[in-house]
C-alpha cells in the first residue's frame, strides 16, 4: 500500500509518473528487481522449510507469497486424516454455492499416478462470488486410528503473489476412527472495484495454502487455485 501523502509517489507507484521517461523506468526497474529479490528469497525459504523436517504454524505465516511446491509429503498424514466432503454456502442468503463428496471406496493416490493427487482443488466462481461478505465452509472428515489432540488449519489466499487473506481454525481434538463434520465462517475481505475487475480477467491468478497441523506439525498442505469469470 501506498502511504506517502506526495503526488509523485502515488503516481510513480501507478506507473503514471508525469516525471521523464528515464525516472519512471527507473523506478520500474527497481520495483522489478525487488520482486525479483522477494520471490528469489522465498524460493530459499521454501526449500529450507521441506528440509527442516518440522515445519511450524510460525514457519508457514512467514511465507510472503504462494509457494512452488508442497511443504510436506503425502506420507507426513500420520494421523490418516481424510476429507470425504466440502460444502461451500452464502452464510446471508444460504445458497449452496459449491459443493463435492469423494465416493465411497476411494482414496486419493488410488484416483490418480500423480503422487499429489487430492491435494489441489481449482474452483470456478461467478464474479458475484467476490461481492459476498460471508461465506460457510463445511467439511466432513474421518481420523484414523490415533487420536488427534490439536488440529488446526492455515490457510492463506493471494492474488498475483499478494496476499489477499489469511485464515487460522482450530479444530480441536479429534477421536480416533472418528467421522467428523465441522463449518468455518469465513469473513471475506472487501475488495475495491478495481481489484475485483483485475481478479475476473486473471482467471486462476488467485491461489491458496492450506496447511494443516497435528499438534503444532505440519501433517497436510493443500493447494487450490480460483476463477471468477464462470457463466461469463
Amino acid at each position: 500500500a501506498v502511504v506517502s501523502t506526495q503526488s509523485t509517489g502515488v503516481e510513480e507507484f501507478y506507473g503514471m509518473s508525469t516525471a521523464g521517461p528515464e525516472k519512471k523506468k527507473g523506478f520500474l526497474a527497481r520495483k522489478a528487481k525487488k520482486a525479483e529479490t522477494e520471490r528469489q528469497d522465498q524460493v530459499d525459504y521454501e526449500k529450507k522449510l521441506r528440509n527442516k523436517g518440522a515445519v511450524t504454524v510460525e514457519d508457514v505465516l512467514k511465507l510472503t507469497r504462494i509457494t512452488d511446491d508442497y511443504l510436506c509429503p503425502i506420507q507426513a498424514n500420520v494421523h490418516k486424516i481424510d476429507f470425504t466432503k466440502f460444502k461451500i454456502r452464502d452464510m446471508e442468503s444460504g445458497g449452496v454455492l459449491f459443493e463435492i463428496a469423494k465416493p465411497e471406496g476411494t482414496s486419493d493416490v488410488s484416483l490418480s499416478k500423480d503422487p499429489n493427487a487430492g491435494r489441489y482443488v481449482r474452483y470456478e466462481f461467478p464474479p458475484e462470488f467476490l461481492k459476498l461478505r460471508q461465506i460457510g465452509a463445511t467439511v466432513e472428515f474421518t481420523i484414523g486410528d490415533k487420536p488427534v489432540n490439536s488440529f488446526r488449519m492455515v490457510e492463506r489466499h493471494y492474488f498475483k503473489d499478494q496476499v489477499i487473506k489469511s485464515f487460522d481454525f482450530d479444530f480441536g481434538f479429534c477421536m480416533p476412527s472418528s467421522l467428523n463434520t465441522c463449518e468455518h465462517i469465513y469473513d471475506l475481505p472487501s475488495l475495491s472495484p478495481e481489484l475485483m475487475r483485475d481478479m475476473v480477467q486473471n482467471p486462476f491468478q488467485t491461489k491458496s495454502d492450506s496447511f494443516y497441523f497435528v499438534d503444532g506439525q505440519l501433517i497436510m498442505h493443500n493447494k487450490a487455485d480460483y476463477a471468477y469469470n464462470a457463466g461469463m
